[in-house]
């Protein structure tokens, strides 16, 4: 037990313990909650957190596969190192970097009151996005997305034997190649492609229309002769190639109704307030149409 006596050894020990640490320059225990300790400096739960939930989902889903957190606070850690340096430098100091910071800052506050001016989620109906689908309907499937092909024979004769002969099991491609009188599509079998609108005569577009996939036509008279025509189904590739545009146009009609709101707002504001040149102003108006 301590004596009254032994009391101030006691507290002249723990003012040298006291020294003793700060010139050895040991930190402080961190406190809980506390991450990583970079050079003393802490970083936080509260700090990880807020920036792993800043992440775009894509990212986070990247670093989950390549090392999860762990690897996110490698480079947080990496982040405060370079921080620490630039500071030592006195590149927080800089007047440049400064202004770009106040730019920036400026930027977000903008960017939060056009939020908040355009409260109504922008959205598009059917009636907006169905003409504009016509006018690009050349980037466009149609409506029925089949790939069609086709024989012409010169008689009635030849067109009902060939049909009789595909539905039972013939290859409507190789009779094509080998009986077809239509140059265009002799070669590859009868092939046309994708369907798309007046790419047959109108007596077999008529018929396209009430086949089933998979089915051949029965003999169709024109005056060219007598088509067979057989329709099967479109590759995956090409659907989603088509679904791609789609959404690319829908995008771009997206972006210009965006567009129109922001300039809605703008127009707004600016109605709302006194504006007049400056004396100087002529050092930018001078400046038009010189080019």
């Amino acid at each position: 037990m301590n004596t009254i006596a032994d009391r101030p050894l006691t507290r002249v020990a723990c003012a040298i313990g006291g020294m003793l640490l700060l010139l050895t320059g040991c930190a402080p225990p961190p406190e809980e909650g506390v991450v990583a300790i970079v050079n003393g400096r802490q970083i936080t739960k509260t700090d990880f957190d807020t920036r792993w939930g800043e992440l775009a989902e894509a990212t986070r889903a990247r670093y989950q596969k390549r090392g999860g957190k762990r690897l996110f606070l490698d480079e947080l850690i990496t982040r405060e190192l370079l921080m620490q340096e630039a500071r030592k430098l006195g590149l927080d100091q800089s007047d440049v970097i400064r202004d770009r910071a106040q730019r920036y800052r400026e930027q977000l506050i903008l960017d939060e009151l056009l939020k908040d001016q355009i409260k109504a989620t922008v959205e598009l109906t059917r009636e907006e996005l169905s003409p504009f689908f016509e006018q690009h309907a050349n980037e466009l499937l149609p409506p029925l997305k089949v790939r069609v092909s086709l024989m012409l024979l010169p008689n009635i004769s030849a067109a009902r034997d060939l049909e009789y002969q595909v539905n039972h099991g013939g290859s409507f491609a190789k009779y094509a190649q080998r009986y077809s009188i239509d140059g265009k599509t002799k070669a590859n079998g009868g092939d046309l492609g994708p369907y798309r609108k007046e790419l047959v005569v109108p007596e077999v577009d008529a018929v396209i229309h009430t086949l089933k996939t998979g089915m051949i036509s029965a003999p169709i008279k024109t005056e060219a002769g007598y088509y067979l025509v057989m329709i099967t189904p479109l590759d995956k590739e090409i659907i989603e190639a088509d679904v791609a545009v789609r959404e690319r146009l829908r995008q771009d009609l997206l972006n210009e109704k965006r567009r129109k709101r922001f300039d809605g707002v703008i127009a707004d504001i600016r109605a709302k307030a006194v504006i007049r040149l400056a004396d100087a102003s002529h050092y930018v108006t001078d400046d038009v149409g010189t080019r």
